[in-house]
Formats: C-alpha cells, sequence, structure tokens
C-alpha cells in the first residue's frame, strides 16, 4: 500500500534516479565520457541526465546495463495493483 505522505512529482523522480545513477558512475570510478562510450549513451545525453533527470528509457536502460544495475528494472511495474478489497481478498485464496 503506499504511503501518500511521501509521493513524488515525476520530476523528482527523475533526479532522484539520476543522482543515484550519478552515485554509482562514480563508485565505479568512471568518468562521464567513459560511461557514455561503455553504455553506448552519448556523452550530450549522459550530461543531460544528471543535470536534468531527462533521459529516453532505451538510454537508461543501456546506462543500467552498464553499470551492471539491469536487475533493477525488474521490480518496475511488477506488483499488481488491486481495485477493490475482494480483488486482494480473490488474491491470497
Amino acid at each position: 500500500m503506499r504511503n501518500f505522505n511521501f509521493l513524488k512529482s515525476p520530476g523528482e523522480v527523475n533526479t532522484d534516479i539520476a543522482k543515484r545513477m550519478r552515485e554509482r558512475r562514480k563508485e565505479k570510478r568512471l568518468s562521464q565520457a567513459a560511461l557514455s562510450e561503455r553504455s553506448d549513451v552519448s556523452l550530450g545525453s549522459l550530461k543531460r541526465f544528471e543535470q536534468t533527470g531527462e533521459i529516453s528509457l532505451s538510454s537508461l536502460v543501456k546506462i543500467a546495463f552498464a553499470l551492471g544495475c539491469e536487475d533493477d528494472f525488474d521490480g518496475l511495474f511488477a506488483r499488481r495493483g488491486y481495485s477493490s478489497i475482494q480483488e486482494v481478498i480473490d488474491a491470497q485464496g
């Protein structure tokens, strides 16, 4: 169940992802240019992502693979959304 006190805007989610990606890049001691080459994402796109959080999904997936974080996508949209209490009860039975 979602805790609505902690909902973020799409822009905040984007910048949080970009921040975590930048941290992984730095942990692996990769420059932006090196990650760009390793991921086959243009240096301009990578720089823009780190600054604004904006990037295409395809490029984000390439970066995740280059950083060894591809498994992080497994949970995206994986949780089932329920529209009623009855659906929750039925799923448990």
